[in-house]
């Protein structure tokens, strides 16, 4: 599992290549082909493979050769033939210069050694969308840092599965394997071949079914066996099998969200009883009323709480073994009782959008691993972290004024650009884990993004996904004003053969894995802040979890036009589509032919155009200064400067029309004044911002209330956003409705 022998420092960096410091520098620990090797001859070993065991073979002739070779055969031709003699010689230079050559072609090993260098950024910026990563030069006190850091034998045999055992006190934990624990019927499922098939063809079967707190549930699968549950009236912490010490340390970690009663009764909010439900019971959940405002904490506490009680039951049955295998003397016919582990080690990816929620993530789990016990755990690197993690109180300007919900968003450190691996074991937390000897990655679409890579670039690697079997994505409606294509980016990576062994000991391999049959056995926990057709699109796509799925989907009664406060009148126009291919395309011509003539007249100026997507804000732009109309813009990448000059000339009136990218309106929340007439392009993405938009009209409010006007573009493949701001039964109407029009009026006295 990612077993790196360790050298001197001295003689690291005496005999490295510029390449091989670079790639320490990078990663944090050395590159399994400069692993050592025997300076004796040895007599080489020929291994006769088909072609399509060659990874440079063309696409077509793998998917011709997948029916005949199986997964397994072609991991086994990853391995290395080098015994344990050799790799006690001395190093061979020509097999290092060798190793060199060959690993200009192939994937490069992944660490989270949290450093962003100039040149990385440089070679993905046109990829990312939303970098920020801070330009410099890596320090020779740097490099150093990380060559002790990640080469300290003491850390590196004290967080390494293969070479610790279980301890004597919990020795009986994983003894039985026919178990109750939801995590042991999971793991030892066996899918068949018949049932993978199937579910491949056929169509998710559904069923609803109404929760108390969550509300309307859809439970779906592909596979044939579909049950259902509703949550009990009261559970105890000893049903839910909660690894040690996870039922001491909960209640006290979990008290600040419960009263007093709620204290005697049950550790759990009803919210997050509801929640654990589904996750103990490991199918894919997606849960679109997360806010940071409301319920967010709650949120993160309970998914941390699985988090950490897979990772300790997966890590606990792999020393449970290690400690059978060493006091028995096994045939080689009983190695299959050993399988316990996946390809690589990772076994839990969370995905946040912010360094802060990667810190309160990580304080999470120190608060349940140590709870009220005197004995504190080793947390190694803990300074370090909460040194690139944390946040200055004082940078933050005193006179900032913003909405309840910014300020809950973008609170503390809101860098998106990091990754970081946690390895656990033996109540010891070991922060900056190289990723192939991490538990748990915490890590930003962007941090990912620039470790997968990119088709055809040479520096990528995506083999630490392989095995991860819980996938936890919150705050995924935020990552649709980062930039989408990340996620669609890291889904596509998920649960992928990988390219190298990493090191990995076949015979404890669970074969699920070594099938290629992973993702069937992922959980996916999706969290959000709104239904959006993008994320319900990844749901239902990327999640094939053999468990089933379960969706909440509440239909929004009250729409967010209820909270627009100034008298308005709001005149819904519907597009007409044909497919949802042509709605981009057709809600343009709509606009440009329709609606922009009516405002083109001098009397409807200080007209405010809303605009959510940058791709038609940039469409539009260009069709403006085609047409020579007056106007001017603002984006999430003008300056400062450009910003307070578009404000000026638009509140004077020296500019007709104002274009507005949804994007800037999410990360500063300015107040635009001067508004008279209102144009929504497009639905908004998040709800409360058509309210927030058109009570900005109140700014300067002049006597001219008579005169304001609100028009709003939506199509029939804009249902939910329209749900949103209209309510659900309002929303029905007008897309039912014959007539293309529909008014509303805001404000009446």
């Amino acid at each position: 599992m990612g077993k790196r022998r360790s050298r001197g420092r001295s003689q690291l960096l005496g005999t490295m290549t510029k390449k091989r410091k670079k790639h320490l520098r990078d990663f944090g620990e050395e590159h399994p082909f400069y692993d050592r090797v025997s300076g004796k001859e040895a007599k080489p070993q020929i291994c006769q493979l088909s072609e399509s065991s060659d990874t440079s073979h063309s696409e077509s002739e793998s998917d011709n050769e997948q029916e005949h070779i199986s997964g397994y055969h072609r991991l086994l031709a990853t391995l290395k033939n080098v015994s344990e003699e050799e790799e006690e010689d001395d190093e061979d230079g020509s097999a290092v210069s060798d190793a060199e050559t060959s690993d200009e072609d192939g994937g490069e090993d992944v660490s989270v050694e949290e450093t962003t260098e100039a040149a990385e950024t440089q070679e993905h910026s046109s990829l990312l969308d939303n970098s920020q990563g801070k330009d410099g030069k890596e320090s020779s006190d740097t490099l150093q840092r990380s060559s002790e850091e990640f080469t300290d034998a003491k850390h590196e045999s004290l967080f390494s599965l293969e070479t610790n055992f279980l301890e004597e006190e919990s020795g009986d934990t994983y003894s039985q394997r026919t178990s109750q624990d939801p995590f042991q019927q999971h793991v030892n499922r066996e899918l068949k071949e018949k049932e993978i098939q199937v579910a491949a063809a056929s169509p998710p079967t559904t069923q609803q079914v109404k929760w108390p707190v969550l509300g309307q549930l859809v439970f779906s699968s592909k596979f044939q066996t579909m049950e259902t549950f509703k949550p009990p009236k009261d559970i105890g912490l000893q049903s839910l099998h909660l690894q040690k010490p996870l039922e001491s340390t909960w209640t006290k970690t979990n008290s600040q969200f419960l009263s007093a009663p709620q204290k005697s009764n049950s550790p759990f909010t009803p919210l997050q009883k509801e929640l654990f439900l589904i996750m103990n019971s490991y199918r894919d959940l997606f849960y679109p009323e997360r806010t940071a405002l409301k319920n967010g904490e709650e949120v993160r506490h309970v998914y941390c709480l699985h988090a950490i009680n897979h990772v300790l039951k997966a890590n606990a049955q792999v020393l449970a073994n290690n400690s059978r295998r060493r006091s028995q003397k096994l045939g080689l016919g009983e190695d299959d009782d050993f399988r316990d582990q996946g390809l690589t080690r990772p076994k839990v990816l969370i995905v946040v959008p912010f360094r802060e929620a990667a810190l309160r993530v990580v304080q999470l789990f120190i608060s349940l691993l140590e709870g009220d016990s005197k004995k504190k755990i080793i947390v190694s690197n803990k300074k370090r972290f909460q040194g690139e993690y944390g946040s200055d109180p004082e940078e933050r300007p005193p006179n900032l004024k913003r909405p309840e919900d910014y300020e809950a968003v973008f609170v503390g450190n809101i860098d998106d650009h990091f990754r970081i691996g946690v390895a656990i074991l033996q109540r010891s937390i070991r922060l900056y884990a190289p990723f192939y000897s991490s538990d748990i990655l915490i890590a930003s679409p962007l941090g990912l993004r620039t470790i997968i890579g990119a088709e055809g670039e040479k520096k990528r690697d995506f083999d630490f996904l392989s095995s991860v079997e819980l996938l936890i994505i919150d705050q995924a409606d935020i990552y649709l004003m980062q930039n989408w294509e990340h996620v669609l980016h890291l889904m596509k990576h998920m649960n992928l053969l990988p390219l190298d062994s990493h090191g990995v000991d076949f015979s404890r391999v669970r074969m699920w894995s070594l099938n290629n049959w992973s993702r069937f056995y992922r959980q996916t926990l999706l969290f959000g802040a709104l239904q959006d057709a993008q994320i319900n699109s990844v749901f239902n796509k990327h999640c094939v979890n053999a468990q089933g799925q379960v969706a909440v989907r509440n239909v929004p009664m009250i729409g967010s036009i209820s909270h627009v406060l100034v008298q308005l009148p709001h005149v819904f126009q519907r597009a007409e589509v044909q497919d949802l291919a042509s709605a981009i395309d057709a809600r343009f011509h709509f606009f440009t032919n329709k609606i922009l003539p009516q405002y083109r007249d001098a009397i409807m100026s200080h007209t405010l155009i809303y605009v959510p997507s940058y791709f038609d804000f940039v469409r539009l732009r260009n069709y403006f200064k085609k047409e020579e109309l007056n106007f001017t813009h603002i984006c999430e990448y003008t300056q400062k400067s450009g910003v307070s000059r578009a404000r000026h000339f638009f509140l004077q009136g020296e500019k007709q029309f104002l274009l507005l990218t949804e994007r800037f309106h999410f990360y500063k929340r300015y107040t635009i004044k001067g508004i008279r007439n209102l144009i929504f392009y497009e639905l908004p993405t998040y709800p409360h911002f058509y309210s927030e938009v058109c009570n900005m009209l109140k700014a300067t409010s002049r006597g001219e209330e008579a005169t304001w006007t609100c028009t709003v573009l939506y199509s029939k493949y804009d249902a939910q956003r329209l749900a949103a701001v209209v309510g659900a039964e309002r929303a029905a109407q007008m897309l039912q409705s014959p007539k293309n029009v529909h008014l509303f009026v805001t404000g009446e006295k």
